[in-house]
């Protein structure tokens, strides 16, 4: 029965910390720019972020900046009466035009510096 009560006594413990321990938006924002800069980060002409090099925080980074993202074209594509795969398409076209030089972006599969 003790054996029960520290297990469970942990796992609560451990979903209680899980959150605390998760980035935010904010600070996945902060660290957008030196996290595609490093090349960790690129563009995805389907309008998300790919994660070139694992590590430093950048599945989470892009997570929730996807999740942003995925949000934001679900609203667009509602207002506007369009598909999500075409407001996907017109914002990974965008974002890909307005990488700077240097960084990484995906073509035909491939990342590619810019």
């Amino acid at each position: 029965m003790k054996t029960h009560l520290k297990l469970g006594t942990l796992f609560l413990a451990l979903c209680l910390a899980l959150p605390a321990a998760a980035m935010s938006l904010n600070e996945a924002m902060a660290a957008l720019g030196p996290a595609k800069a490093s090349g960790l980060l690129g563009e995805k002409p389907d309008g998300y972020l790919g994660v070139v090099q694992p590590g430093e925080q950048a599945e989470e980074i892009a997570s929730q900046i996807n999740q942003a993202r995925r949000a934001e074209y679900y609203r667009v594509a509602q207002k506007n009466g369009v598909s999500v795969s075409d407001v996907e398409a017109i914002a990974g076209k965008k974002a890909i035009e307005k990488t700077p030089p240097g960084q990484l972006i995906q073509l035909n599969g491939s990342w590619v510096r810019k």
